[in-house]
């Protein structure tokens, strides 16, 4: 239900309920609003907001706590010319460069005709696994095809893309 009231009746609602002495002014021509806080004073809201803003720090930083870090042995894969209704597989092999285990939390590709496989194990500090990419053209998908792979793991930057090429023939 839609309720429309002008900010004249506004103004005076607000006067009218008010305990406050102070009041809101306006010129003719301009329009004037206000937020309550409800009782509570700019102090009391400033320490809210510290407060607030102290446990987003703390949230952040038991994020990068869990954190690692991770490298690509190649972010793009050009498999060249292939042909329609066949698979073209590649691996990109992931390095776990940080201290803590590397989860790949998911690996998914931007269409059905590229199926990528991602490992399951965490892979640990200093050691490298490998995600298989198979990129398998349907019939009449022909010219050059671009699609990317997105790996989301627990690195600082959750989200990496990897991106396959191929040129489809007739």
């Amino acid at each position: 239900m839609l309720v429309r009231v002008s900010i004249f009746s506004l103004l005076l609602l607000s006067a009218s309920c008010s305990n406050n002495s102070s009041e809101i002014q306006a010129k003719s021509g301009e329009t004037a609003s206000a937020i309550s806080a409800g009782s509570m004073t700019e102090a009391e809201l400033e320490e809210s907001l510290r407060k607030i803003k102290l446990e987003e720090e703390k949230k952040l930083a038991e994020e990068i706590a869990k954190s690692t870090t991770m490298e690509f042995d190649k972010l793009k894969h050009d498999f060249g010319d292939v042909l329609p209704d066949s698979d073209n597989t590649t691996e990109f092999i992931v390095y776990n460069t940080g201290d803590k285990p590397l989860i790949l939390e998911d690996v998914s590709a931007s269409c059905g005709c590229t199926m990528p496989k991602k490992p399951e194990a965490p892979i640990l500090p200093g050691e490298s696994d490998v995600i298989e990419v198979t990129f398998h053209p349907k019939p009449g998908q022909v010219n050059e095809i671009k699609k990317t792979i997105t790996v989301t793991a627990n690195t600082v930057e959750k989200v990496h893309m990897l991106e396959i090429r191929a040129f489809v023939t007739k």
